[in-house]
């Protein structure tokens, strides 16, 4: 079955969302898989879009970057149409534009590219409409491929780690939303904000949390993705949570975050 052909869900309008955070290791990449595949299963069509050079989105869908011919790359660089490199997944309603190594230089080769902050909102533009939500898995920068995907998207996710230094560069990552909200995307916002690897036996995870609320107050989502092996795990076997090991607390807090995504969707 060829993406064109599974009819969306809801006729509602798409949503595209970055998943943002310029600091690494914070979650982001097991967010937008466990979000996705959530979505799915909640009767959404959903596109993933690799947009790190790590390329973590694309093997933890089941996707074998080595075996590859094309990927956001070659449509960033050699204006490839984005339905050439949709992939279909295993887990049913999940889409991906994969990403691989070849990314990291996209960064620099788009400097000198004609409309260079808006090459992916340009390429996005053609199948935007056959999704209801779109997730933009950000690299763990505030480069240019970032920059490309916040003009791109009409609003951010931001994972923030419950540990210590939890909102160190949220600020310098708010500044930059703003800059580009101010000269590229007026439409830009924060869809909200989701404390991930939370360990519940520890006073420093529930402080952090209270300091994000905080900070950030109603934008910051009830759902709190623990910290469990599971959803550790999943990645190695390709493979969402969900999918991995539907009755694990990780794989329940995602649908539980998925469930509030659509709520604010509908807002």
């Amino acid at each position: 079955m060829g993406y064109t052909e599974y009819q969306r869900k809801t006729d509602g309008t798409p949503r595209v969302i970055a998943i943002i955070n310029q600091k690494g290791g914070v979650g982001k990449s097991t967010t937008a898989v466990n979000l996705s595949a959530a979505l799915s299963e909640r009767g959404m069509k959903v596109l993933l879009i690799d947009f790190d050079p790590q390329g973590n989105s694309t093997s933890g869908l089941g996707i074998e970057k080595e075996e590859l011919e094309q990927c956001i790359y070659d449509a960033l660089i050699r204006d490839v149409k984005a339905s050439e490199i949709i992939h279909e997944t295993e887990t049913p309603g999940v889409y991906v534009i994969p990403a691989t190594i070849q990314l990291a230089g996209a960064e620099i080769e788009l400097v000198s590219a004609m409309a260079r902050e808006t090459r992916l909102k340009e390429l996005i533009a053609p199948v935007k409409d056959e999704f209801d939500f779109i997730f933009i898995d950000c690299p763990p920068s505030l480069g240019l491929l970032t920059i490309n995907a916040l003009a791109a998207a009409d609003s951010v996710l931001i994972p923030i780690q419950c540990e210590y230094y939890a909102l160190e560069g949220v600020t310098k990552l708010l500044e930059s939303m703003k800059m580009v909200k101010e000269r590229i995307n007026r439409d830009l916002d924060v869809y909200g904000v989701l404390m991930t690897m939370y360990d519940s036996r520890t006073s420093l995870a529930n402080q952090v949390v209270e300091e994000v609320r905080n900070y950030f107050g109603d934008v910051v989502f009830d759902t709190l993705i623990p910290r469990t092996v599971k959803i550790s795990e999943s990645p190695s076997f390709g493979m969402p949570v969900t999918t991995y090991a539907p009755q694990n607390k990780g794989a329940e807090a995602y649908f539980s975050l998925a469930d509030e995504v659509i709520d604010r969707a509908s807002r």
